[in-house]
């Protein structure tokens, strides 16, 4: 399975006009949407294919926790990964705090989400984030190789191989982050956070 976005961009990440609309569903609706993020990441990490996120151009916030769930991931040499969430007064949720710390180390995983540096593909590569750098236009063709050479491989093996790996992996990772939805709507509905927001998106407009 190979995820992709458009051709211009991967994902622009979630709406942040979205997130003051929420305000008039019910708190049941409320924590609803707030994780239909995490069930959706659950989903890809729980299939028994293998997948691959093919991303060009740029990958924002959610844009990156979706990827993360994924078994491989592979960007155009000009993508870049930006995970903004502290800037808007947000914690990474979607399950995918503890995901990135299994992939780049708890050091590196406090520095993408705290600083909120822009990240290139080579150092995404460099970091152990992505497995591969494509040209630009072709990481979904790439990740295309990619599966189906995995798919020319007995597929009771790769599905028990697969979940092996994940169990071993992310054994800590419900612990860590079984209750960052309601975490986030929490931090959403604080007043740090609406004035963080009203800052990004001012700064985005005069972009």
């Amino acid at each position: 399975m190979v995820l992709t976005g458009s051709k211009n961009y991967f994902s622009a990440g979630a709406d942040l006009e979205d997130l003051a609309t929420r305000g008039a569903l019910s708190d049941v609706e409320r924590r609803r949407s707030f994780y239909q993020g995490v069930r959706l990441c659950e989903a890809w990490e729980t299939m028994p294919q293998v997948t691959i996120a093919a991303m060009e151009k740029l990958a924002v916030g959610a844009g990156v926790a979706l990827p993360l769930a994924c078994d491989w991931r592979v960007m155009g040499e000009s993508c870049y990964l930006y995970v903004p969430e502290a800037k808007i007064g947000l914690n990474l949720q979607w399950g995918a705090l503890p995901r990135l710390v299994n992939l780049v180390g708890p050091a590196r995983a406090k520095r993408i989400c705290i600083l909120c540096e822009r990240m290139s593909a080579t150092q995404a590569l460099d970091w152990g984030l992505i497995e591969e750098v494509a040209a630009d236009g072709k990481a979904a063709e790439r990740a295309f190789e990619m599966v189906r050479a995995a798919a020319e491989m007995p597929p009771i093996a790769v599905a028990m191989i697969k979940e092996a790996v994940n169990a071993t992996a992310g054994a800590l990772n419900c612990t860590a982050s079984y209750a960052d939805a309601d975490q986030s709507q929490l931090s959403a509905a604080s007043t740090d956070a609406k004035g963080a927001r009203d800052r990004f998106n001012g700064e985005r407009k005069k972009k």
